[in-house]
Parts: C-alpha cells; structure tokens; sequence
C-alpha cells in the first residue's frame, strides 16, 4: 500500500469512528479543557480514552492512527509521522502507542522537528513516558484518565449532571436528592458503572477480558523477561484478592508457592497498579520502596461482584478508588480503633486530614473523624454514604 492510500484509509478508519461516538460522553472528556500541542492520555482499558482523543480532535485537521494497525504494521511511527505531516494534517493522535517500535524516539523526533503540530498519544499505564527511551515527560503533559465516577454514570444514564461533591469538607451539601430512582442507579453502577460501555451486554464477561488483555498484551512490555508463570501467578493474585476477606497478600508464601523471588514479586505488583488493575495502600508514612501494602485492592470495585468478591472488601476498595480519583492520597491505618483509612489532600485553604471508618448501614465510627457507610441515603452526624464519595469527580 503506498503512502496517499495509507493515508485515505487511515481517515476514512477514523470517520467511522467519529461517527459512530455515543451521543452522550462521560464528562471527564467534555468537562476537560482545549488540549495543549502535546499531550499522553493514560487511563485503564475500556475508560474511554479513545472516544476522549476523538472527541477533542471535533473541529481539528487530525489523523488517528492505532498503533497496532495493520494499516501501519512494518512501518517506522516516525516515518508515518512524517507523512502524515506532510499530507497537510494539523497533528496526529496516536492510540496504544506501546504497539509501535522505538515509539519514544520516534515522537521526541516529531516533537523536535515539527514545533508547530499536534502530537497526542494514549496507553494503558504512565509507565510509558518512564520506560521510553527518549525523555518525553518534559515535553508531553500527562493526563490521568480514572475510572467513571457515579455522577458521570448518573449522566450517562438521565442526561442530568450534577455538581461534584467535596464531602469531607462539606458534608451536608448534597449534589442530587437520593430519592428511590438515584439510590437504584447506585446499586446499579456498584455493579457494572465504572466504564462507559456498560450499557453493552456481559459487562462481567467483559471485564474478564480486559482483566486478560491487561496481564497478557499489556504487561509484557513494562516488565523485562516476563515468563509464563509471572502470568499466572499476577492472575492468582487478582483472583485471591476478589474473594480475600482481608484484602492482604503473603510475601513469603507467594514466593514459596510460585518459585519466585521477592524483588520479582514486588515489580509484578507495581506495575499491576500502574496498569490500572490493583491499588497498593500503604500503612500511613510508609515509604519503603518495594511493598505489597497494608491492604491491597483490585482498582476497579466492579471486579468483586463480576468474579464473586467480598462485599466487605469492595466496599473499601470503593472508598480507596473514590478517594484516588478525586486527588486524595489514601493510607491504611495503624491504629485499627482510630479507623481504616487515613486521608489527606494538601489544598488552597491548607492541608486537611481525615480518618475513615468504611462499612455496611451500622457501621461504628469507632474512633474516625467519618463511618463512610453504605446502604444509607442521607448523611448524618459523622456519617456519609459510600454513594456520597463516588459524586466527587
């Protein structure tokens, strides 16, 4: 295939996707700012990233180009870079840049030569400005894409969009009214409402499979001699921490079990967080450098009831996304009678810290400053619902 046939097909791949984007779109695209010249989108599979490059690139002379096309398979980026450039176009998106080789070089070039394009890039984990070998971090802003938040899904699903809530600092201020029809979509998104294709059928099915997508396409190219037993192993992990009453891992017996050393270990876990599928929450002022957590949860809450999880345990893992998302750090506890959690979040009104208590509708606040608690409506004198949390971004 030549060049200007390269090229045609390239646009003609993306005007079927532009027209085929969903009338409504979750509001971390629509809320988010016109896009500076270069820029890396990261965010878990299936969060909506590419609807968010194509949704920006309305109006713009941009070409969408995904890395692991066959339209562009055996070709240097650069030099498709290049033409495309030299086609006219304003910039280029380039979708799960891992795919392409030596894709960091290729981009710190296209960066350098043409100061004046756009160049936007997308993938599974911010992993990639590290491990690139070109520096891009100091060219390319980096955007972290979460997972959906219930006021997008609320959005999604009625068209209202109600403001974000801020409920440690204002938790008598209430974004939507929790009458019957709220409270039902919230035991809804629980199940299936953190990405934006549940609308689709066999979300659970889905799930599963970015879950496999993640550890067997993505995985392999931020950890050096991956082998088929890491594999394995980083499964049994997800699926031991879906149905562990105590989300926590044992070092040692995985290590015995899986013939594995700790340091190797200890990579797997870190770049399962960085790829979007577990979140490692450390005792509070913990800074060691390799670590399981204090507790260790599967990112997305949605996994446990698609693989028949704890309900104790998604609870908390709900809390520690909600936290995350909306720009706390979370930490466990050290002392259990004071609460689960620490949160803190240095602000333009000063620091603040909190510490939570998360649990069912009777939850005891013990000695936290919040009992977060699900299956209520309202907040209460220290007491906020789980639901609460998840309207905050």
């Amino acid at each position: 295939m030549d060049t200007n046939s390269m090229i045609d097909a390239l646009q003609e791949a993306m005007n079927r996707r532009q027209l085929s984007l969903p009338a409504r779109i979750r509001p971390f695209t629509t809320e988010t700012e016109r896009l500076p010249r270069a820029v890396s989108l990261t965010g878990p599979r299936g969060v909506g990233k590419t609807v968010f490059l194509l949704h920006h690139a309305r109006g713009r002379k941009l070409l969408y180009v995904s890395a692991d096309s066959p339209l562009i398979a055996g070709q240097s980026l650069y030099a498709v870079i290049r033409a495309v450039f030299q086609a006219g176009y304003e910039g280029i998106i380039v979708d799960e840049v891992h795919f392409a080789r030596d894709w960091s070089i290729s981009m710190k070039a296209a960066y350098d030569e043409y100061p004046d394009r756009i160049l936007w890039i997308s993938d599974s984990s911010s992993l990639i400005l590290r491990n690139g070998i070109a520096d891009l971090s100091r060219r390319f802003l980096d955007i972290r894409m979460p997972l959906m938040s219930f006021r997008e899904y609320l959005f999604l699903e009625t068209g209202a969009l109600h403001p974000t809530a801020n409920p440690f600092l204002q938790s008598d201020v209430l974004p939507v009214n929790p009458d019957a029809a709220v409270l039902e979509a919230w035991r809804a998104y629980k199940q299936c409402g953190t990405r934006p294709f549940y609308p689709e059928q066999h979300f659970a099915e889905r799930l599963t499979s970015i879950l496999d997508k993640t550890l067997y396409f993505d995985i392999p190219f931020f950890v050096p001699s991956i082998t088929d037993n890491n594999l394995r192993l980083m499964k049994a992990v997800a699926s031991t921490l879906a149905q562990a009453p105590i989300p926590r891992l044992s070092v040692n017996s995985l290590c015995a079990d899986w013939a594995i050393g700790s340091d190797k270990l200890y990579q797997l876990l870190e770049v399962m967080e960085n790829v979007g599928l577990l979140r490692i929450v450390r005792f509070e002022h913990d800074r060691k450098e390799k670590t399981a957590g204090a507790k260790l949860f599967l990112a997305d809450p949605t996994f446990y009831p698609a693989m028949g999880g704890n309900t104790g345990t998604a609870r908390e893992a709900m809390t520690a996304m909600c936290c995350v998302s909306s720009h706390w750090t979370i930490e466990a506890s050290r002392d259990e009678t004071r609460g689960d959690f620490v949160v803190s979040r240095n602000a333009a009104d000063g620091a603040h810290s909190f510490t939570l208590e998360v649990g069912g509708a009777k939850k005891n606040r013990k000695g936290a400053d919040f009992a977060i608690r699900d299956d209520i409506d309202l907040t209460s004198r220290n007491a906020l619902p789980l639901w609460l949390l998840a309207m905050s971004w």
